[in-house]
């Protein structure tokens, strides 16, 4: 991720600076129009879906291919690393060469992915899948946001927050709505059909995208973003990146065997990789600035943890409804389906509240509340306790993406929320992958009661940590990174 002022502005939350520039009048309304956002909103729905609608499907690509949840969850972290990288990497695309483009080019790959997926013959195709899955959804969001600044540009006024609010809630509301989706397709026209689904929508992104957004315009000079240059683009940065997230993927993705070896590799990459980016003018990762701003590191500490909490919950949940507990994909998706309309809820809740504390202090109570639910559950475990289980973490699911955006806004200095909110998604995407590497240590090859109760442990702990992180933290009152 670039520095702030210097390079990534509209990667993740351009909307903080939408309003540079002053371009010929064009009416507000039909800059932002439905044929405008249309596609923005349907590529920007592509990387939550994907994320969490595999969930409910893990179990039967699993019997497939003769693998266990240790084996399934390499389709959680591939994506996720793709993603983690192809994040900030698109939107330093989406400057370079324009934002229309890249948002095309990502759509093309998603189709190519569905492809693959669906038609793979080997559990190695399917992970090649996830991979170009995690990359090409990832150019959607970024790319978006360099359009409405440059709509903004064009009208001289700045993005209306209600669309912007409008790209959040997209995303939210795919992820929360995709396990039940997942459970769906994977009962009724079988588990490829997860991987299938990305052509239609993907074509559709496609049409829409060619059909309607406006093609990409040569940005006046003294408007150029910097991050334009070619040595700002950070490839050795962005490559040192990769490498050791990649790395340490393989080291997590079977805890109950670790190679030790790979802590090596690990370790070199990262300081390499801290080497360079404290030589480098325009830094992917600008460390220096991370290190002044006490507040932001809490907020990505609070979201990364946060994080790994929900989708631990969310994976090891469904997998032990099918195997421990016996209800089918389709059955196991409708159980989970008052999760996703509470996190819908609480999401649009949690775009209306000013404050920051309050959200994420239910966030955090709701977390150890419902690892306290998921103490108790066992195998004949009452259909209403489930559901109480599910509710309990769909609050959270809405109101922590929301609040911890805000505290990112806040906190950020004033030329770098794009390249701030960027980090933000990183930490996010960090939790996944620690959440899919321990629910393969905890199940190995298959979900059980016990390994259950291990995830509830690990939810009850971290929710307490992240309470004592929220309510003692007065950068999240002040608004300052102190």
């Amino acid at each position: 991720m670039s520095g702030p002022g210097r390079s990534l502005r509209p990667a993740a939350a351009a909307g903080a600076t939408v309003a540079a520039g002053q371009g010929p009048g064009e009416a507000p309304d039909r800059a932002f129009g439905a044929r405008f956002m249309t596609p923005l909103l349907l590529g920007s729905l592509l990387n939550p879906v994907n994320s969490t609608m595999i969930a409910t499907a893990l179990v039967t690509i699993g019997r497939t291919f003769h693998v266990g949840p240790a084996g399934t969850a390499s389709l959680l972290s591939a994506m996720y690393v793709a993603s983690a990288v192809g994040q900030p990497l698109m939107g330093r695309l989406a400057d370079r060469i324009g934002p229309r483009r890249v948002f095309l080019a990502g759509a093309v790959a998603v189709c190519a992915a569905g492809l693959v997926g669906a038609l793979a013959p080997t559990f190695t195709l399917l992970i090649v899948s996830r991979v170009l899955l995690g990359i090409g959804t990832a150019a959607a969001y970024p790319a978006a946001m360099a359009m409405l600044r440059a709509a903004s540009r064009r009208t001289g006024r700045p993005t209306p927050r209600t669309v912007l609010g409008r790209l959040s809630l997209a995303a939210l509301g795919s992820a929360a709505l995709g396990p039940t989706l997942g459970g769906l397709l994977a009962a009724t026209a079988g588990w490829r059909a997860v991987f299938g689904i990305n052509v239609p929508l993907a074509v559709l992104t496609l049409g829409c995208g060619l059909a309607w957004l406006p093609r990409d315009e040569k940005i006046p000079r003294a408007d150029r973003d910097p991050a334009a240059s070619g040595a700002a683009l950070d490839p050795l940065g962005i490559a040192l990146f990769a490498a050791t997230l990649t790395t340490t993927m393989f080291f997590l993705r079977d805890l109950a065997h670790p190679q030790w070896p790979l802590l090596a590799p690990v370790a070199v990459l990262a300081a390499v990789l801290a080497w360079w980016q404290l030589r480098h003018p325009a830094p992917f990762l600008d460390l220096r600035m991370l290190a002044h701003n006490g507040g932001l590191l809490r907020t990505y500490l609070r979201h990364g943890l946060t994080y790994l909490v929900i989708y631990c919950v969310l994976y090891s949940f469904s997998q032990w409804l099918e195997q421990a507990h016996g209800y089918s994909s389709f059955h196991a998706g409708l159980i989970m389906l008052p999760m996703s309309g509470m996190a819908a809820f609480c999401a649009l809740a949690g775009a209306r509240t000013k404050g920051i504390r309050a959200p994420l202090t239910v966030t955090a109570a709701c977390l150890a509340a419902g690892g306290a639910v998921l103490l108790v559950l066992h195998g004949t475990s009452p259909l209403p306790l489930l559901l109480c289980a599910g509710v309990l973490i769909g609050v959270p699911q809405g109101l922590a993406s929301t609040g911890n955006q805000a505290a990112v806004y806040a906190q950020a200095p004033a030329d770098g929320v794009g390249a701030a909110s960027g980090l933000q998604r990183t930490a996010q995407y960090l939790g996944a992958l620690t959440a899919s590497s321990l629910i393969g240590l905890l199940y190995g090859q298959r979900a059980t009661d016990s390994g259950l109760h291990h995830i509830a442990l690990i939810g009850i702990a971290l929710g307490a940590v992240l309470f004592l992180l929220t309510v003692t933290d007065r950068a999240l009152r002040t608004g300052t990174g102190n």
